[in-house]
């Protein structure tokens, strides 16, 4: 369990970026974190594998602790993080190469990490540009070969930060299927992002508002009328779509689903 126990965080000390921020996330759990800019969201993702360390208050995963230095190679093989921009990532000169640096790093024996590295690309549907070079893919490949290196590692927790924001909307689409297909094969994810309709696809939201907690709960309770009010946040179409007809239906990940739901109910 990844857990956040009112941790602080600032840059300068006179701006604190999180203010007593505490939840946990449970195993297999499919979480979305959301908050406009400045809200701490990034901050809190690096935070969480280790990248940085709260000023007070403490993260921990299982019995781990991101304060102890012996615990940080640990944290950070449990705990994968797949930043906003893939090229920050990458380093070598084959997508191949790139996820696997990583089973390097971790002394994974040569066989074993022949059959991960293929597993990982499959999972991501990137084995056919196994030996392309990363800068010359598309930003969804660049973003699934990312991923790709992150899970070969096999971490408990694959950790997303605005993974989606550079993508059009197909390439977010893709990486939504992707990250549906993880979370039912049971790995649990932590999807930080700022387009609403990307978060219909999680179990649950955490809401961040300058640097505290504004909500934890699932999405069809964020999105009620008497939630929302107030937040800086626009309205996925489903949800949209259910207030203008004055419906209390619970909102579906796909809006597809709720013209469905909508027609078999006449």
């Amino acid at each position: 369990m990844l857990v956040f126990d009112r941790v602080d965080y600032d840059y300068r000390q006179e701006k604190p970026v999180l203010r007593q921020l505490s939840f946990g996330i449970h195993p297999g759990e499919f979480v979305a974190v959301i908050g406009a800019n400045g809200s701490g969201k990034s901050t809190a993702a690096k935070l969480m594998n280790g990248l940085l360390q709260p000023r007070k208050g403490e993260v921990r995963l299982g019995t781990l602790n991101t304060l102890n230095r012996e615990d940080l190679l640990k944290i950070r093989e449990r705990a994968g993080l797949v930043f906003q921009n893939p090229d920050d990532q990458f380093i070598t000169a084959s997508v191949l190469d790139e996820v696997v640096f990583g089973l390097e790093n971790l002394r994974v024996p040569r066989p074993e990490m022949s059959r991960r590295a293929s597993a990982a690309l499959r999972a991501v549907q990137m084995e056919a540009y196994e030996d392309a070079a990363p800068h010359q893919l598309s930003g969804g490949q660049k973003q699934r070969a990312a991923i790709a290196a992150v899970i070969a590692m096999q971490p408990d927790i694959l950790i997303l930060d605005e993974a989606t924001s550079m993508l059009d909307p197909q390439g977010r689409q893709e990486l939504l299927q992707l990250l549906r297909r993880l979370h039912r094969q049971g790995q649990t994810i932590i999807h930080i992002t700022h387009h609403m309709d990307e978060v219909l696809a999680a179990d649950r939201v955490l809401l961040l508002s300058h640097g505290e907690l504004a909500y934890d709960g699932p999405p069809a309770r964020l999105f009620s009328k008497d939630t929302i009010a107030g937040q800086p946040l626009e309205l996925p179409f489903a949800a949209r779509l259910f207030q203008a007809l004055d419906l209390e239906v619970p909102v579906q990940a796909d809006w597809k689903e709720t013209i469905e739901q909508l027609w078999a109910m006449r």
